[in-house]
């Protein structure tokens, strides 16, 4: 499953990020592989805002297809 396809309120994991342009655009974000993150919010055709501790952080689609994830 990718990052694209969440859903509100889902806790969810980073698998992998195959792309190493967008592993690195993540890593700016403080966003790695192996990490537990919650969706707050999915715009209609806009980002995905996720959460990390107390910050929250607005993703493209674009960006969010590149990434894996698993849910809890």
């Amino acid at each position: 499953m990718t990052l694209d396809l969440i859903k509100r309120g889902q806790c969810f994991k980073i698998n992998r990020i195959d792309n190493e342009t967008v592993r690195s655009q993540a890593i700016r974000f403080g966003i790695a592989e192996g990490e537990w993150l919650t969706c707050e919010e999915v715009v209609p055709a806009g980002p995905i805002v996720i959460r990390k501790n107390r910050q929250q952080i607005a993703m493209g689609r674009q960006l969010a297809k590149e990434i894996s994830i698993s849910l809890n």
